[in-house]
């Protein structure tokens, strides 16, 4: 298992190290590789959003007899569920890989951040959907950016500081 997960983190550091060159003026290669993951994390937390709520749940209320769930929160709790394992292993094995933090430690502080952007992320999909009446997916998409910024402030600062900080 070991070694599938070595050669997993090492395909995917050569994959991104090879783009950074095209950023290498803009910015270092740790922030590059940071900036990688999240945006593939968040390019398939929206697919998975879309496919989620106008496939899976085909855009209809999830009615579990105690508590009626609308898609669109549905669907954000789908993606979560997939992305939110698949960020901390990029985080903590792609990107802080030289971390000297214990692994139960960064993942309660990554489970922290993450608390917060699902917060975000329900506050502000109820608020553009229920109340300003817009689209779910580009809801969920403007609901990106927000979060965005609250993340990577929060796992530079929190989660993953003194990891060689981006």
């Amino acid at each position: 298992m070991l070694k599938l997960h070595d050669f997993i983190s090492k395909v995917i550091l050569e994959i991104i190290d090879w783009f950074y060159p095209i950023f290498k003026k803009m910015m270092p290669l740790k922030t590059f590789r940071y900036a990688a993951c999240g945006g593939a994390n968040t390019v398939l937390d929206i697919s998975l959003f879309f496919l989620a709520y106008n496939y899976i749940l085909d855009r209809q209320i999830i009615d579990l007899g105690f508590i009626s769930i609308s898609p669109h929160i549905a669907s954000f709790i789908i993606s979560f569920c997939i992305t939110f394992p698949i960020g901390f292993y990029l985080s903590r094995y792609v990107v802080f890989q030289e971390t000297t933090v214990t692994k139960r430690k960064q993942l309660m502080k990554y489970f922290v951040v993450v608390l917060g952007c699902v917060l975000l992320n329900y506050g502000f999909l109820k608020l553009f959907v229920d109340y300003f009446g817009w689209f779910p997916t580009m809801a969920k998409i403007a609901t990106t950016f927000f979060v965005v910024i609250f993340s990577y402030t929060s796992q530079k600062n929190f989660t993953f500081k003194g990891s060689d900080n981006l």
